[in-house]
């Protein structure tokens, strides 16, 4: 019984120690990177102002499969997951307002919204040309 105290403590003291390495690898993981990722260098390597030059059609099908859960098929958005609802991509003066150019749609997909709930696309594999053509098709909404 003795040796089994020691024992336990030392397993508590492990644990703790296993915990402790894990938390800072976790927020890493969560927080957003200081640091240029790949996909911000592309983002930050194109001339800012830059329109895209995707595919609609292309960007229609990544819009099923990834964007509709949140956007709705119409992209009229409105799904509220954390901070504010999904913005409504069929209102055409808010299309046509400068503050939501191609360089901030490309910068939300890219590199996510962590505060609203927008993931990091660039982070779960798409690449910058499919973000393009997903712009592309994200810009038709306002033209219905």
């Amino acid at each position: 019984m003795a040796r089994s105290t020691p024992l336990r403590w030392g397993s508590l003291l492990l644990a703790a120690g296993s915990i402790a390495l894990a938390v800072p690898s976790y927020r890493a993981a969560a927080e957003p990177s200081k640091e240029a990722t790949p996909a911000k260098a592309e983002t930050a390597a194109r001339p800012e102002g830059t329109p895209s030059k995707g595919d609609p059609a292309l960007g229609k099908k990544m819009f099923a499969s990834k964007c509709v859960q949140c956007h709705k098929a119409d992209g009229s958005g409105g799904i509220k997951l954390t901070g504010n609802p999904t913005p409504n991509w069929r209102d055409a003066k808010r299309m046509s307002d400068p503050q939501y150019n191609d360089d901030y749609l490309r910068d939300c997909i890219t590199n996510g919204k962590i505060k609203s709930g927008m993931v990091a696309w660039s982070k779960q594999g798409v690449k910058p040309a499919e973000i393009e053509n997903l712009i592309a098709y994200i810009r038709t909404f306002a033209k219905k």
